[in-house]
């Protein structure tokens, strides 16, 4: 089959690789229907994380399962699935606590499992998915093809916004800062909406985000950045800050503007994987009561609540997916997101 492997930085390319087989008895092999690049594939296409050797590359996939293991009870040929950014058993003591991105028994795609077998990469034609009882979510049929976008969401951004405002503690009525613009943060707007906030303050510098996050539930748009941003928040709350504020970016800069933009006893949720180092002011935030909640995104806990909404079309998240390609052109994908082209790219093998 074919799999996206990267090679260093600026260098993705789509390479003959083996099939995936089943080998541990609890396994499903995937046929990937669409797959996508992620803003935090971007850190090692940028080389801000260094590649040490080529490798598979790729976390978010939806598609249809070809065989599962001896073991699989929940999952069968011909299911339509949603496979997390992560692989969990979805019982261990960590997942019933609700951070199945700490399964004791987990793992990540393009590595090998904890039994010794291999995880694809997402972004192929296949892939093995260990733990196939726990890691994905069956999806029932039938499935439109104009379901597709929302559905790949699921995966890992709206989740992934969604964490951030229940990390942020988002209530109804509440006013609301995101802090980013690519596609976890405009899913961010989403779920804010979603959950009740009176007032969603997007920041954003880009005249096509901007107005995606208009349609997605924004009440307000920020351009602005650093002092001026936070004094623009202001100006819309009163002049203390927002009740809660979703950090969707990971850098420095982004968590100061952030943690600035929370009134006084607020509530930063944060889900930006951390790049470029991002700090917490414990002075700052001890001496105004600001909290911060938040990590990487616990997202199969949330597929089942959220793909109702999804699939009944009162919320849109797979409106982020602004630009489709061929899996043929994943180097053009990864490049049009490098360069901000597109806000992300849906890939079909």
């Amino acid at each position: 089959m074919r799999a996206t492997v990267i090679h260093g930085a600026r260098d993705v390319r789509l390479e003959a690789v083996p099939d995936p087989v089943l080998s541990t008895g609890g396994d499903a092999i995937v046929r990937v229907v669409a797959a996508c690049v992620c803003g935090s594939d971007l850190w090692s296409y940028r080389g801000i994380a260094p590649t040490d050797e080529p490798h598979r590359i790729g976390h978010e996939f939806i598609g249809v399962v070809d065989s599962v293991g001896d073991q699989v009870e929940l999952v069968r040929p011909g299911d339509f699935v949603i496979a997390p950014f992560y692989v969990c058993d979805n019982t261990c003591l960590n997942c019933r606590n609700g951070v199945s991105t700490s399964c004791l028994n987990g793992g990540w795609w393009g590595q090998d499992d904890r039994l010794g077998g291999f995880a694809d990469g997402g972004q192929g034609e296949r892939v093995r998915v260990p733990l196939a009882d726990g890691t994905l979510v069956v999806v029932p049929g039938p499935i439109a093809d104009d379901e597709i976008p929302g559905l790949l969401s699921l995966a890992d951004v709206m989740g992934t916004g969604h964490h951030a405002a229940v990390s942020a503690g988002v209530q109804p009525g509440d006013t609301v800062v995101v802090v980013g613009d690519g596609a976890v943060g405009l899913c961010g707007v989403i779920a804010a909406k979603r959950l009740g906030a009176a007032e969603i303050i997007a920041m954003s510098r880009n005249p096509q985000r901007q107005a995606l996050a208009w349609e997605l539930g924004a009440t307000h748009i920020v351009a602005e950045r650093g002092d001026e941003g936070v004094a623009a928040v202001r100006q819309l709350t009163q002049g203390i800050g927002a009740d809660r504020v979703l950090e969707c970016v990971g850098t420095k800069e982004s968590m100061a503007q952030a943690l600035a933009s929370a009134r006084p006893g607020g509530r930063v949720g944060f889900v930006g994987v951390p790049a470029g180092g991002p700090e917490l002011p414990i002075r700052d935030m001890f001496n105004r009561n600001v909290g911060v909640v938040g990590g990487v995104a616990p997202v199969r806990g949330y597929i089942e609540e959220l793909l109702p909404d999804v699939r009944s079309g009162s919320i849109t998240p797979g409106k982020v997916f602004d630009l489709e390609l061929p899996l043929n052109d994943v180097a053009e994908a990864y490049a049009a997101m490098d360069e901000r082209r597109a806000t992300k790219v849906l890939l079909r093998p």
